[in-house]
């Protein structure tokens, strides 16, 4: 039987799900177990999933300024690598804003393996400050969005099923590398997301955190903006999967109105019918700055 509430396997699509995917502690060997959903392409895979638990052994050892150990990587999922990146590139000359472009350019991501996160960090840290951090799994909100006022990035290691390349049912280091990391190597992206952070830490109640979040998600994650007349994307969930891409030109387009955009619910499991366009990069980086510091 098939679903038709649930994205084409082959859609090249990042379902940001935020309980795909979690973590089991307290197993009686003291190993990690990564619970997937039975409906995760990779629920079968006995040696995929003993890997994600190796992986997310990685994360739950490290300790902030140590080395982040390599994680293993294998021929086959280097094959995803180079899959995904053959259908990003042309995508992202065709539909990436410039100030994207020119961080692809500055951090020079290796094309034929998956680049390591120590390696992709220190790049990073080189160019905005900002430096990455491995993670076991999701993590709560405020305490991803917190992290990011101290120019730490809370990543994933892990890469999505081989079997299939061009979906994953939660984010991944494909989605961490090359949608947020390209961005922190931008100045001015990498401003915008400490200010976010700033703002979290000052956020109180439940609700306002809803809003801030939501501000985050049709912006640092889904933004789009005007080159000339041109509508290019700047959001990171859309710059990782050339699906969303090709999907932004289908959705409905509203003016870039903050408190609008606070407002607006998402469904995170399907391309977004709604975004929100800025006039220009300029635009929209003086528009998000301000809210963010009079927040």
């Amino acid at each position: 039987m098939t679903d038709t509430n649930k994205p084409s396997l082959l859609s090249d699509h990042v379902d940001m799900r935020m309980v795909a995917a979690d973590t089991d502690k307290a197993t009686p060997d003291r190993n990690t177990v990564v619970r997937l959903n039975p409906d995760h392409p990779g629920f079968r895979d006995q040696d995929y999933r003993d890997r994600r638990n190796r992986i997310a052994q990685i994360a739950l050892g490290y300790r902030a300024g140590e080395i982040i150990p390599d994680a293993p990587y294998t021929p086959q999922e280097h094959q995803v690598w180079r899959t995904i990146w053959e259908a990003l590139v042309p995508a992202h000359q065709a539909h990436a804003c410039a100030d994207y472009l020119e961080a692809v350019e500055r951090l020079e991501l290796d094309a034929s393996r998956i680049p390591q996160l120590r390696e992709v960090s220190e790049k990073v840290s080189a160019i905005s400050g900002f430096r990455l951090e491995p993670v076991a799994g999701l993590v709560e909100p405020r305490v991803f969005l917190e992290s990011l006022a101290t120019g730490v990035f809370l990543c994933t290691q892990y890469i999505r099923h081989h079997s299939t390349p061009l979906y994953t049912p939660e984010p991944d280091v494909v989605h961490e590398i090359v949608g947020h990391a390209v961005t922190l190597a931008s100045e001015r992206l990498a401003e915008l997301n400490r200010l976010f952070g700033k703002a979290v830490k000052r956020t109180r109640s439940a609700e306002a955190l809803d809003r801030l979040s939501r501000v985050y998600w049709f912006t640092i994650e889904f933004g789009v903006l005007r080159e000339g007349r041109k509508l290019k994307a700047y959001g990171t969930g859309l710059l990782s999967s050339a699906g969303e891409l090709e999907a932004m030109h289908k959705a409905e387009l509203r003016e870039l109105d903050l408190e609008a955009v606070s407002g607006h619910e998402y469904d995170p499991t399907h391309y977004q019918p709604v975004l929100f366009c800025a006039h220009s990069f300029e635009n929209m980086f003086k528009t998000l700055r301000d809210f963010l510091v009079q927040w």
